[in-house]
């Protein structure tokens, strides 16, 4: 297969669609499901931290257990499991149930940007490697956009349960594909002479010479890292704000603008399709950057700077009509994956590929554990105040971020490992 490292990359954004696809199927679907199960607002934000408490520490984990396992059996079981997870929540009748069904979800979705990220380190040199990361990323907003609609026809046409039933069923699916096609470049079996030569001469001339390739790096050393430490903290920031838009949209579209779940299909996937423009453009962006031969360290903050100032379009969602409220919302969540692509692509500029695995799931476990955190709380800010101060912090997370990637990574380029 010709231009084989792209179908790959084509791959893991379709597993990314399935991911976003299953995590935003409750979301879309719980105002049918409040019907017949009632959850108030508070609940809603703590069966949300269920799921962000299992995920941010499967992100870490996960990453690990994808070093070790590799990135073929690895990606295979995580998207087993949550796809299995996925399906569970179309036979529980309860709020702790639900509870019980988002924690089981958030183990095998924790595990999906690591093995992501791993993949593109993998098959993709530096100067592609920000492009494949948008490629892969925009499929979180391929599934965020193909939920509300789809699943709003499943439920209209039979009911809220098999829209988890149906979702779920599509990650088997693929799982049944990767195991097939997927192996890494030196051992695949589709791969031409001419892509092997390209890629083995690429990553030659990309690698340390004083880099022992049977040195180890403990996990635990990672924190010595002040660039690990720097990446931890603007994702604790700005994927709280990320959370916040995705699970509560449908939510507040229903509870403030007064929609039904057809026109939540209608509408809700507007932003979506936004964050995924996002994501391309941030990618495309970068990589054009690179080749006009600006630094590596300019070629990804420029873009990241642009992300960061496009989230306060926030702050006006509540005091505007429903078309502006969507537009800002859309802004919002372009800004996001814009800014979302370039930092997760900072784990595999920063870091040699065998620790990128651990490195992206450290990254995701804090920018996870912010957002379970943030929902913990939103929920019952929400309840009492309403949903304008929610906005307005969620607007701030990412200007506040950018200012602290400055001051604590000054310059993007390789770190010299240290070894025990």
């Amino acid at each position: 297969m010709k231009n084989l490292r792209w179908w790959i990359v084509g791959l893991v954004a379709l597993a990314t669609a399935i991911n976003y696809l299953d995590r935003q199927t409750f979301p879309v679907a719980v105002s049918e499901i409040t019907k017949v199960i009632p959850i108030n607002d508070a609940q809603y934000g703590m069966i949300n931290s269920l799921f962000l408490l299992s995920y941010g520490t499967m992100y870490a984990v996960g990453g690990r257990i994808l070093d070790l396992l590799g990135s073929r059996i690895g990606y295979a079981i995580m998207i087993t499991w949550w796809s299995l997870a996925n399906i569970f929540h179309g036979f529980v009748s309860t709020v702790s149930g639900f509870g019980l069904a988002r924690f089981l979800l958030g183990i095998g979705e924790g595990g999906g940007f690591p093995g992501s990220a791993k993949v593109v380190s993998e098959w993709f040199p530096v100067k592609e490697r920000s492009m494949a990361f948008g490629i892969f990323n925009t499929g979180s907003s391929l599934g965020a956009v193909v939920a509300p609609p789809l699943i709003a026809i499943i439920i209209a046409s039979l009911d809220w349960r098999w829209a988890f039933i149906l979702t779920g069923l599509v990650g088997i699916i693929w799982v049944l594909l990767w195991i097939k096609i997927y192996a890494l470049p030196h051992r695949s079996k589709f791969i031409t002479t001419q892509e092997k030569t390209f890629l083995e001469k690429s990553f030659r001339e990309e690698a340390d010479p004083d880099e022992s390739v049977n040195a180890k790096t403990p996990w635990l050393s990672l924190f010595k890292y002040r660039e690990v430490w720097g990446l931890l903290t603007i994702k604790f920031f700005t994927d709280a704000g990320w959370f916040f838009f995705i699970f509560w949209l449908p939510k507040y579209l229903n509870d403030e603008r007064g929609l039904d779940i057809m026109e939540i299909g209608a509408y809700a996937w507007i932003p979506y399709a936004f964050a995924g423009g996002g994501s391309f453009i941030g990618g495309w962006l970068s990589s054009y950057l690179l080749k006009k031969n600006l630094s590596l360290d300019l070629s990804r903050k420029i873009p990241l700077g642009i992300g960061a100032v496009m989230l306060p379009a926030s702050l006006f969602i509540a005091d505007v009509s429903l078309n502006m409220a969507v537009l800002f919302f859309s802004l919002a969540m372009f800004g996001h994956q814009l800014w979302a692509t370039l930092v997760q692509t900072l784990a595999a500029d920063i870091f040699p590929s065998k620790v990128v695995g651990s490195v992206a799931g450290l990254m995701g476990s804090a920018g996870t554990y912010g957002a379970m955190l943030f929902s913990l709380a939103i929920g019952f800010v929400i309840e009492r105040f309403g949903y304008s101060p929610a906005f307005i912090v969620s607007g701030l997370l990412h200007p506040v971020s950018f200012l602290l990637l400055l001051i604590m990574i000054r310059k993007i380029s390789m770190v010299k490992l240290i070894h025990s």
